[in-house]
């Protein structure tokens, strides 16, 4: 990470000296911002007023170099993206020296409680350009959305019915937003125009055999994946049935000749009743997988 150059006054400290000529080593770069002098409350209001007053620039780039490592460990928390540490340390000094320009000493409160907004807005507006070739997330909403379900997917399989009904709930969008969203973060860009090979005809680009312009390969692909997962989730569930319910399931929705609910009630020594009961509590266990 290449680090832009910080004119050093003439009673600069050893820290401002080491952050004075590019670097070409993030781990060099965090070793200096660790030097960093923290500013008592005192010292950061006053500097504070002296931007804000006197448009000192000497002021706020003390202010920025105080809090460069805490930008670090604001960064580090987004590594799970695939996008490289440099980058999003570099984003989020952005977003740190747009904090130090509007943060007013009079609101009571400390600089690092204010620019955490501002840190993750920039790396966050930095993630969503990056992670995908196709802009993942538009509104603010979905912005949203996207790094609160990401976050819980790390620990979750694929949420029932219920789970994205709170979910939605909790954060202002529908129950099917956050099944779209779930969807997008699922798959993976695929080249659209691959390179062909001579010796594999499907290697051909889409362009060169799709026959209807109306038609979208994007929709059609992730409808495909989509219809793919949900036939698995759909094995998955059926094994988690009991006994009773996955017979009855098969017997009457998977079998070649449906067999009526009589025939089930008296070989399984219930009533009529029961075995639709069962079978409704396995679809609707069913639905809630796929």
């Amino acid at each position: 990470m290449s680090t832009a150059a910080l004119v050093a006054r003439p009673s600069s400290s050893p820290f401002e000296l080491a952050l004075a000529g590019p670097m070409g080593s993030l781990d060099a770069y965090i070793s200096a911002v660790r030097q960093a002098p923290v500013l008592s409350q005192a010292d950061e209001a006053a500097l504070a007023r002296g931007l804000k007053d006197n448009n000192d620039l000497d002021a706020a780039r003390d202010l920025v170099l105080s809090q460069l490592r805490f930008v670090v460990h604001i960064a580090r928390g987004y590594l799970g993206y695939g996008l490289p540490l440099g980058d999003l340390v570099q984003e989020g000094n952005v977003g740190l020296m747009k904090a130090v320009k509007r943060f007013d000493p009079d609101m009571g409160v400390r600089l690092v409680s204010f620019a955490v907004h501002w840190i993750r807005a920039e790396i966050h507006d930095y993630v969503l350009r990056n992670w995908r070739l196709v802009k993942i997330a538009t509104t603010k909403a979905q912005r949203k959305l996207f790094f609160n379900l990401r976050r819980s997917k790390q620990h979750l399989g694929w949420l029932s019915l219920a789970e994205r009904e709170v979910i939605a709930k909790d954060l202002g969008v529908t129950a099917q937003e956050v099944g779209e969203m779930e969807q997008r973060l699922s798959g993976q860009d695929v080249t659209f125009d691959p390179t062909p090979d001579a010796e594999d005809e499907s290697s051909f680009a889409p362009a060169m055999y799709l026959t209807s312009e109306g038609s979208n390969p994007a929709d059609a692909l992730e409808a495909d994946d989509f219809r793919d997962q949900g036939a698995d989730r759909l094995h998955v569930a059926l094994a988690g049935l009991d006994a009773r319910s996955r017979e009855i399931l098969e017997a009457r929705w998977l079998a070649e000749k449906k067999t009526t609910l009589q025939v089930l009630a008296k070989r399984h020594g219930v009533s009529a009743e029961r075995i639709r009961q069962i079978e409704q509590n396995a679809l609707k266990t069913l639905r809630a997988a796929v």
